[in-house]
């Protein structure tokens, strides 16, 4: 079996409330440009398209969104709507909420639990759709996220929003969110080289508690959020298993993040077709339990 015939399927499948997706999906954040949030040249939009509708193709059906992905001439949830529309039937859509950016590009405020109502209208109206299947709260330094969270929780009552999640937490954010409204899942920052014992331990709880883990920068590791670059140097521990396999370390990190348990899913992001091919082939690499306790001692070390 080559990387052009391995579909997202090879991962296994996840309930997200009641909207099945293969573990290994998609993150629209870079279609826009180069780098996360870059303001300077956008990407290549029939590109973007093209990768869209690839996805598709190799099984994706989860992807992950948000209205303040945009450059100066792109938008990732009017690229998906371009792609996609009219969407398969089973494909979900992940968008976030909380954080705001203005045309410039600048982050300002983040937005008041009476303002996320807009931010959810914004989404539906630039993807074409009534509802939302999915939208995260994206946590900004709160210590609390009742009223926020809270608001979602109306909205999800209207029937504007399907499912609720939450991202940038922690276990006590877990904890108060799921006396408001039902969590079907987590994002939080995490790879090989993310150093976090909390996030580790908001790992375990999803596990228990049946929730959906769902890392962003896997591939990239520390610093990425920052705008330090597209991919941390890779040790020699990775390295060395991705030669065993005669696969990449983007590979390695993204299967080692799939091993950490049956909730975890995966949503790489990329606007180069190729990419996206080794990305969606990784989650047929199957990882030795020496390979998964080596790397995951790397992981630990670096705490």
């Amino acid at each position: 079996m080559t990387s052009e015939t391995i579909t997202a399927a090879s991962a296994g499948t996840w309930e997200l409330g009641d909207l099945t997706v293969n573990r290994l999906g998609f993150g629209a954040m870079r279609l826009t440009g180069s780098a996360a949030f870059d303001l300077g040249a956008p990407g290549n939009r029939e590109q973007s398209i093209g990768v869209l509708r690839r996805a598709i193709e190799l099984g994706v059906n989860h992807i992950d969104t948000a209205a303040f992905y945009f450059s100066s001439l792109r938008s990732a949830n009017e690229l998906i709507n371009r792609a996609l529309a009219p969407y398969p039937e089973d494909l979900v859509i992940a968008t976030k909420v909380g954080p705001r950016r203005d045309a410039s590009g600048t982050w300002i405020a983040p937005a008041r639990p009476d303002e996320l109502r807009g931010q959810v209208e914004e989404n539906l109206r630039q993807l074409g759709r009534d509802h939302l299947d999915l939208v995260n709260l994206r946590l900004m330094g709160q210590d609390s996220l009742a009223e926020h969270f809270g608001a979602l929780g109306e909205l999800r009552d209207a029937g504007l929003v399907r499912h609720l999640g939450i991202s940038g937490i922690t276990s006590e954010h877990l904890a108060e969110a799921r006396t408001i409204a039902p969590v079907v899942c987590v994002q939080n920052r995490y790879g090989i080289d993310s150093r976090n014992a909390g996030t580790d331990d908001v790992l375990r709880l999803c596990e228990e508690q049946g929730i959906a883990f769902v890392p962003f920068f896997a591939i990239a590791g520390q610093g990425r959020e920052e705008g330090a670059g597209a991919m941390s140097a890779d040790d020699d521990e990775v390295l060395a298993v991705a030669r065993a396999h005669g696969t990449t370390a983007a590979q390695v990190r993204l299967a080692w993040t799939l091993h950490q348990g049956p909730h975890v899913l995966a949503i790489p992001g990329t606007g180069n077709p190729d990419h996206l091919v080794e990305n969606v082939a990784a989650g047929a690499l199957c990882l030795s339990a020496d390979e998964v306790a080596r790397l995951d001692e790397h992981h630990a070390g670096g705490k």
